[in-house]
């Protein structure tokens, strides 16, 4: 019998399910997965609850990259004593700072204005993005910036919007991290442009129970630019949650 912790999971901005392709390759035969959509809500609470709807009954770990990161962090709020380890790749935990909003309204008017008009932006704009998403030294890997223009593809000028709209009015979710006691692995490239190491190193320190994996010639996508370093930091967390959930099982109910 499967006795492993059901993880969810959740993917970034103008990201679909692959993604996730290097650790459910690894993970998929020993445990239930869940991979959900955050492109479908225009906040990251909409996301939060579809995503915490699809799975099983009882306790389950969450991961979530990037804008899966925000969603991950409201999981937790949401589902309470449900979660049983929490996964945050190249994320942060702070609200978006004006700046930040002004830039995303900005590439939304980009987008939403005619389709056909629209639909040449946004190929532009995805394009564009790899030269900050990825390490210097992956710039000229063609079968990545594929991957990364056809993910953002599936996602569309709907989609782009709905998930831009949903991280600028996000929480701020510091005054959660330190009430959440399970296992937790934050994961960040050591030259993410897009959510600094620093984002990450303020995470870990809030979170009781937290492994800090600083990924070497790595930007945002630390996932697919250094899939075994990233995997085998995942993998050593689910063995933390697993453990501590069979503790949890195993533990007498109080007199």
């Amino acid at each position: 019998m499967n006795h492993a912790t059901p993880l969810l999971l959740l993917s970034g901005l103008m990201n679909d399910a692959r993604i996730w392709n290097p650790l459910t390759t690894a993970i998929a035969a020993e445990r239930t997965v869940h991979i959900a959509p955050t492109q479908l809500h225009d906040s990251v609470a909409g996301s939060a609850r579809d995503a915490t709807a699809a799975m099983p009954p009882g306790s389950f770990a969450v991961a979530g990259f990037s804008l899966g990161g925000y969603v991950a962090q409201e999981v937790c709020r949401q589902a309470g004593g449900r979660i049983a380890g929490l996964g945050l790749l190249d994320t942060g935990a702070r609200a978006d700072t004006e700046e930040a909003k002004q830039s995303r309204k900005r590439m939304i008017q980009a987008v939403d204005g005619a389709e056909g008009a629209g639909a040449a932006t946004f190929d532009q704009i995805a394009q564009g993005f790899a030269a900050r998403i990825v390490h210097t030294s992956r710039l000229q890997d063609g079968e990545l910036l594929r991957l990364l223009f056809d993910m953002a593809s599936t996602v569309g000028t709907k989609g782009f919007v709905r998930q831009q709209r949903a991280a600028m009015n996000r929480l701020d979710t510091r005054d959660l991290l330190p009430r959440l006691h399970v296992p937790a692995v934050v994961v960040c490239g050591r030259e993410d442009q897009i959510t600094p190491l620093i984002l990450s190193q303020e995470m870990a320190s809030l979170l009781p129970n937290a492994e800090l994996v600083a990924v070497a010639e790595a930007g945002h996508m630390s996932l697919l630019e250094q899939p075994a370093t990233v995997v085998a930091a995942l993998v050593r967390w689910l063995r933390r949650v697993d453990a501590a959930t069979a503790r949890n099982v195993h533990r007498p109910a109080s007199p």
